[in-house]
């Protein structure tokens, strides 16, 4: 199934780079009791404008995207979180894995701009060197250099 994806049609940027997203969200499942392996995954904006832990399975996304404004993605991956992984390494096995199956697939050749990859904060932008990708991270508020 990955391979598949990456062999379909990818959307890029204006200037023909891919551009790849990279982001965890939670399939929440609290009445899920007898489903193996959730995790407490933190949810933002539950309710009266609560930030509550609620129980689900985190999937990492791997996403292609366009230029304009246009909101079309195209998924390449999706991880689930089992309990105890750590979720920077498993990204970035999973953005090397991706970023491997583009270039298998002809979507990048040495020559052609870096791959752009974009990521929240929570990412570990260094983890992810020797590919052919420019790593794009917001830095959080409190970090110190």
């Amino acid at each position: 199934m990955q391979t598949a994806l990456s062999a379909a049609p990818i959307p890029r940027a204006a200037d023909g780079r891919l551009v790849l997203a990279v982001d965890v969200t939670c399939w929440l499942r609290p009445e899920a009791h007898t489903c193996p392996q959730r995790i407490l995954c933190h949810t933002y904006g539950r309710g009266k404008d609560q930030h509550m832990m609620v129980q689900g399975w985190p999937y990492s996304v791997v996403v292609a995207l366009e230029s304009g404004r246009g909101s079309w993605t195209a998924p390449l991956d999706a991880v689930r979180l089992a309990p105890g992984d750590n979720a920077a390494s498993v990204t970035a096995r999973q953005i090397r894995g991706v970023v491997d199956r583009l270039v298998a697939a002809g979507h990048w050749r040495p020559g052609d701009p870096e791959i752009l990859l974009v990521a929240d904060a929570d990412y570990d932008g260094p983890r992810l060197a020797n590919l052919p990708i420019t790593v794009l991270v917001r830095m959080r508020t409190d970090r110190v250099l």
